[in-house]
């Protein structure tokens, strides 16, 4: 497997466990600079490497009238706040190419949502940048046509490849997770994240915004730990119930590092 490095921090092979994290969207700029910073203390604390994730744009929110974030200018400013300030990498989702100039000169990470994981144009402006770019497993996608998605990034020229699986359409307003998915997508040659709060998620399930059932992300984290994930992206919050978008299935920062306690613990058992 190829080892996958951002700014010092080894993803993969026998490297510490990656931590991906923060609230869904960006609020403000000191919510995002509190969050991280208690994020980055609970990864030290649990032998996590981190960086942190928020969007500065949720493009594809349910409803028309649904937060979408602080916008693109905004929302960089506010991450390289919080970059420069902290001292951590920083990761956030782009959605259209014209996006990704301006997105290459703040973030470690550039994100490619689930969503858009087959739209060619913008996975291959991604990797052009030479940064380290993540693709989430679209829920409509069977793990071996990530295959795909992989070469479309190795033809620009890039090989700092992260891939994520978030699980996969069950029925109408429903995901479940297929463990098989992470062996399957290692034996492309890149490190593999589990997507533990995604995963919970029902997508349009309350009508105008999505539901999800944050009970269960510590089990699917055990499960993603025991199959072999190289990391967990959980979305976090101090009050996941009052936050503006994906609540349901984020789960309450103080409730993290217990979590990936046991985290820890499952990976080094397996390993």
């Amino acid at each position: 497997m190829r080892i996958v490095e951002v700014n010092g921090i080894k993803i993969g092979g026998n490297n510490p466990p990656l931590l991906i994290a923060g609230p869904c969207v960006i609020e403000s700029e000191a919510s995002a600079v509190r969050h991280a910073k208690e994020l980055k203390a609970i990864a030290r604390r649990t032998g996590f490497s981190f960086i942190y994730k928020s969007s500065f744009d949720k493009a594809n929110r349910t409803s028309v009238d649904s937060y979408r974030g602080p916008g693109l200018k905004e929302g960089l400013r506010i991450l390289k706040k919080v970059k420069s300030e902290l001292k951590v990498s920083v990761l956030s989702d782009v959605h259209c190419r014209n996006e990704i100039k301006e997105a290459a000169k703040v973030l470690d990470v550039i994100q490619i949502p689930a969503f858009l994981s087959r739209q060619t144009d913008l996975i291959i402006e991604a990797a052009r940048t030479g940064k380290v770019v993540n693709i989430k497993k679209g829920q409509f996608l069977a793990p071996w046509d990530m295959k795909n998605v992989v070469r479309k990034v190795e033809s620009a020229g890039c090989r700092k490849i992260i891939l994520t699986d978030r699980g996969v359409s069950f029925g109408y307003n429903n995901l479940v997770s297929d463990f098989r998915a992470i062996p399957i997508m290692k034996e492309m040659g890149y490190p593999v994240i589990y997507d533990a709060t995604h995963s919970v998620q029902m997508p349009g399930g309350m009508g105008d915004k999505s539901g999800g059932d944050r009970k269960f992300v510590p089990y699917l984290a055990l499960a993603a730990s025991a199959c072999g994930a190289d990391g967990i992206f959980i979305e976090v919050h101090e009050n996941p119930d009052r936050a503006p978008s994906d609540g349901p299935n984020m789960i309450k920062l103080s409730d993290l590092e217990a979590i990936l306690k046991k985290v820890k613990k499952v990976r080094e058992a397996v390993s």
